[in-house]
């Protein structure tokens, strides 16, 4: 593999400033790397015709901010301004929007070249990397494993070295899953730190309370920097002095059990941060328990709500699941409005119980799901003699997103060869402390640990 794309996204910003390296060579580098491996993995469904102008232009001209020539890649259900952006979906296979969505722009403005886009499940609704459009992407360690969803393409893609880093978007793990399942790392940011209007599906109604755009990469150092080219400078950077500080830790959330070598994974994280100094208790974070039982109340029924829109006269053109989906959704009766509020209450009222929790015990350290990347099509698991469905397997991502809590997954273990991650959880807008308190992990772990 070529040196150049082995180095992390923050060396390569570096090397350009200082003009050891041209942002042409960077992207020539990359692409090169794209040719070798994508026919295989169908990560990156789309390239950006314009990537070496754009790179000549950057190599001419001025610095324009942290990521200036470096190229990233984009999730396919987020806007980009003149490059196909199609959610996976048929109806959409020609879509090009007019202007990036706002994330995306920021990205630009501190100087990042989009490289193109990367696959998706379809609507972002389910944890693959799979639609009718493309097809589906396989993880790269083994091509008969799903790389997780519904940001897989860019899970592989970045794991593989044919990026350095970009965004996806989370609403049930759908970040950290695949960052989990492909051994890189993933931040889901608190809702409104990143703003997520320009997706699609979009990210409002009941969506907004959990659904975010987030950066992924293969360092948590390289997570900060475009972190804090995603929220434009809203937040200084600051040096972040943990030792002392509590976290809680958990390995069963009621809901599901885990494998072995999962729990031994929080468990390293565990010892990681109380190696620095920080002060670890187990303890069951209040109301984690509820989670998948508040998201299937708050958000379930909105996704069938978007999909009847969309697909409306149309529904034929749906891939599997988007099918199966609108053919099941009334095989159980509705909420009433009465019962939709009372849910969104009740979300509020635990959600406020476990931040007062969290004011003693700012940290909370968390398996991502039950088990590691698993065989495509699969749609139950075994854990333990337990047998439940893939969605219920991942209630422990799926909390974080009905409490909107920032979470960093960093890797912390390896199955056998297959990567797991861990979750590292923090109070709202404290994204700078949960990314600290991943990169000590992450330093103690071994660091860059992508395939």
């Amino acid at each position: 593999m070529n040196e150049l794309i082995a180095k992390s996204l923050t060396t390569i910003a570096e090397m350009i400033r200082r003009r050891e390296v041209s942002p042409v060579e960077v992207a020539e580098a990359h692409l090169r790397r794209i040719d070798e491996l994508n026919p295989s993995l169908n990560a990156i469904v789309t390239l950006a015709p314009d990537v070496i102008d754009r790179a000549r232009a950057a190599q001419d001209g001025p610095a324009q901010g942290e990521l200036h020539g470096v190229p990233i890649t984009i999730k396919d259900t987020i806007e980009t301004a003149g490059l196909r952006t199609t959610s996976g979906s048929k109806m959409r296979a020609d879509y090009v929007p007019e202007v990036d969505a706002p994330a995306v722009a920021r990205l630009k403005a501190a100087g990042a070249i989009v490289l193109g886009k990367t696959n998706a499940a379809e609507m972002a609704m389910d944890y693959t990397a799979d639609n009718p459009v493309f097809g589906r992407t396989n993880h790269p360690l083994n091509s008969g494993l799903t790389p997780g969803g519904s940001s897989g393409g860019e899970a592989v893609a970045i794991a593989t070295h044919m990026s350095p880093g970009g965004i996806g978007s989370d609403l049930a793990g759908s970040v950290r899953i695949p960052a989990h399942f492909c051994g890189i790392c993933g931040l889901k940011p608190t809702t409104g730190r990143v703003p997520g209007e320009g997706q699609f599906p979009p990210s409002s109604g009941p969506y907004s309370l959990g659904a975010v755009i987030g950066p992924m990469a293969r360092s948590v150092g390289d997570l900060r920097v475009l972190f804090r080219a995603l929220i434009a400078g809203v937040s200084s950077p600051r040096e972040l002095d943990l030792k002392g500080g509590r976290f809680a830790w958990y390995t069963d959330d009621g809901v599901v059990p885990v494998t072995e070598d999962t729990a031994q994974a929080v468990k390293n994280a565990v010892n990681a941060l109380k190696g620095a100094g920080l002060v670890g208790q187990e303890q069951l974070p209040p109301h984690v328990e509820r989670g998948n039982e508040m998201w299937l109340k708050l958000f379930s029924r909105a996704s069938v709500v978007q999909l009847r829109q969309a697909y409306a006269g149309r529904e034929n053109e749906g891939g599997s699941f988007v099918r199966w989906r609108l053919a099941t959704a009334d095989d159980s009766s509705p909420p009433t409005l009465d019962e939709y509020i009372s849910n969104w209450m009740e979300r509020d009222r635990l959600r406020e119980e476990l931040l007062r929790w969290m004011e003693t015990t700012p940290i909370i350290v968390a398996p991502v799901g039950s088990t590691p990347a698993y065989e495509h099509d699969t749609l139950k698991v075994t854990v333990r003699g337990s047998t439940f469905g893939t969605f219920r397997a991942f209630s422990y991502a799926q909390a974080f997103n009905v409490f909107d809590l920032p979470v960093v997954t960093v890797p912390a273990k390896k199955d056998g060869i297959l990567p797991i991650g861990v979750q590292i959880v923090g109070p709202p807008f404290a994204d700078e402390m949960v990314l600290a308190a991943a990169e000590i992990v992450e330093g103690a772990l071994g660091g860059d640990s992508a395939i």
